[in-house]
């Protein structure tokens, strides 16, 4: 199932005036999105998205852009809206937006999981 998964502030969250779109900055209530193609369940009420952060002393030189650490955001789930889309074909299966209000918490950062290389396969013949 393909599905669209988008986290938006509730109304009067703090941070707003920096919350840009970065080709526009224009302002904006989305906080992230993401595309899953995965079998899992959906984000509930009390679920905090994921925030990626580049910690300076630990970037890889060959990936300088990388983030390098994770940890779980400030903002919670509190209310999920499911739509699934009149014209089947048309990119997703389902589009769920998540409403999150900030509830600042001490997460610690965990460090991002090395990369993993696909082993090369080879065939004898």
């Amino acid at each position: 199932m393909r599905r669209w998964i988008v986290f938006r502030a509730e109304k009067r969250q703090p941070g707003w005036q920096d919350r840009k779109y970065a080709h526009t900055g224009s302002l904006t209530k989305t906080l992230g999105e993401h595309y899953d193609c995965s079998d899992t369940p959906l984000p509930e009420v009390g679920y905090r998205p994921p925030e990626f952060i580049k910690v300076e002393q630990f970037v890889d030189a060959e990936y300088p852009e990388a983030k390098t650490h994770h940890r779980l955001s400030d903002w919670e789930v509190t209310s999920v809206e499911t739509y699934t889309p009149d014209i089947s074909g048309m990119g997703f299966d389902m589009i769920v937006i998540c409403y999150c209000k900030y509830v600042p918490i001490n997460a610690a950062l965990q460090p991002m999981p090395e990369r993993q290389m696909p082993v090369k396969q080879t065939v004898n013949v």
